[in-house]
């Protein structure tokens, strides 16, 4: 672990002055709290605010990198307004970090920074993600993956600095709840947003609410809950059901397998 966290700094220090793409998810808000630490003021994150991104999450990650002291802007994307983003196709998360990077692009080159990252990890590597393709296209650097930290080694570390994402579960954009081919909206998205909300309200951590679109059918919202938290559904089933009617709705299922990634 030395010898990874030794990698990592030594990348951080080679691209400084440094961008780094940040959600406040577990990854991003590790790889800013290590470059602040090795960077101080030579490192800014930059956070992408979109319809995608739910009002808490951007609140949580503004008061995280305030936390660690480390400089945070935020920039508005428009990914929904592409046609290619909007029509949610299976590689959706493509346009979607093409729009970003181009914003970060363009910002790094006006303000004299160096190189640009995120937080993609080592563990990634084993996944087919969209998003690296346009990272590579922006040349992009995944100081994490190429240190060969891991997810686990992320989440230890992260312990070991006081983060709050240290047990965080993995939260992707609003726009992952929506099958691919049913298209992206802001209305589908404030529907989201406001049903997860409700869900998190009554006291559940790993779940999410499934926008499903069906010709001649009412709108369903379909819950994962995680398998270890199915047992609070019990006592809290009616108004979890009937804050989801509330928020538009037309018929709410419980999935019975549970979440699944």
């Amino acid at each position: 672990m030395n010898a990874k966290l030794d990698q990592l700094r030594i990348q951080l220090r080679a691209h400084a002055p440094l961008v780094i793409a940040y959600s406040g998810g577990v990854d991003s808000a590790y790889l800013l709290a290590e470059a602040q630490r090795t960077l101080g003021d030579q490192v800014l994150g930059v956070i992408a605010d979109s319809p995608s991104l739910p009002r808490q999450a951007l609140v949580d990650a503004l008061a995280l990198a305030a936390g660690i002291g480390a400089n945070v802007e935020v920039v508005g994307t428009a990914e929904i307004d592409n046609p290619e983003y909007a029509a949610n196709p299976l590689n959706r998360c493509y346009f979607c970090k093409a729009e970003l990077f181009t914003k970060l692009d363009s910002l790094a080159s006006e303000r004299g920074f160096r190189a640009i990252a995120y937080g993609e990890n080592a563990d990634d590597m084993r996944q087919t993600r969209p998003g690296r393709l346009a990272a590579t296209e922006f040349s992009i650097l995944a100081p994490l993956r190429d240190a060969g930290l891991t997810k686990q080694e992320i989440r230890d570390r992260s312990r070991e600095l006081g983060l709050p994402t240290a047990d965080a579960p993995a939260q992707p954009c609003l726009s992952s709840r929506i099958p691919h081919g049913t298209p992206v909206t802001v209305e589908a998205l404030s529907m989201i947003e406001r049903g997860e909300a409700h869900v998190r309200s009554l006291g559940f951590r790993v779940f999410r609410v499934r926008h499903v679109v069906e010709p001649a059918q009412p709108l369903r919202a379909r819950v994962q809950i995680a398998p270890v938290e199915m047992p609070l559904l019990a006592n809290v089933r009616a108004a979890l059901e009937a804050g989801l009617l509330a928020t538009g709705y037309g018929t709410v299922e419980i999935d019975p397998a549970g979440y699944r990634t």
